[in-house]
């Protein structure tokens, strides 16, 4: 069974400023650096970063409950390198995860990321494998 998700985009400048809706959620506003636009949202890429640790922190989430594992806070911070040639698409993505737990380890969130990574995270499934991806752990009670 396949699920449908659509989206609407807007241009709202004749430059490169959108406006972004999903259902009847609030606008999301894009846009790029100037001269093409005005920096007046996020870029696509700034989007991309916050789906792909998003999707990441849920699965991570779901799958430590899973393991018994007490989630009190997580947060992943996304850096991407973007080529300097066209397409100017990342090059490489670096991860760095922080875990506070009374009871989860580093190898605990290692596992669960290894799973996101190989089954359960479809924004990290569509990255082009050419993409060199990082990972950083820090785990805390």
């Amino acid at each position: 069974m396949s699920i449908h998700l659509e989206t609407n985009v807007k241009l709202l400048n004749g430059k490169m400023k959108f406006e972004a809706r999903a259902e009847s959620h609030p606008p999301i506003i894009t846009d790029y650096v100037p001269p093409f636009g005005n920096y007046e949202g996020y870029m696509p890429l700034q989007l991309f970063l916050i789906s792909l640790s998003t999707c990441l922190g849920g699965s991570i989430t779901l799958l430590l409950g899973r393991m018994e594992i007490k989630v009190e806070d997580l947060e992943i911070k996304a850096t991407g390198q973007r080529r300097q040639e066209h397409p100017t698409c990342f090059e490489k993505i670096n991860l760095a995860i922080s875990l506070k737990s009374p009871n989860g380890t580093q190898a605990d969130l290692e596992k669960a990321v290894a799973l996101s990574q190989s089954k359960f995270c479809p924004v990290l499934a569509m990255i082009d494998k050419s993409i060199e991806i990082g990972f950083e752990y820090s785990v805390r009670e």
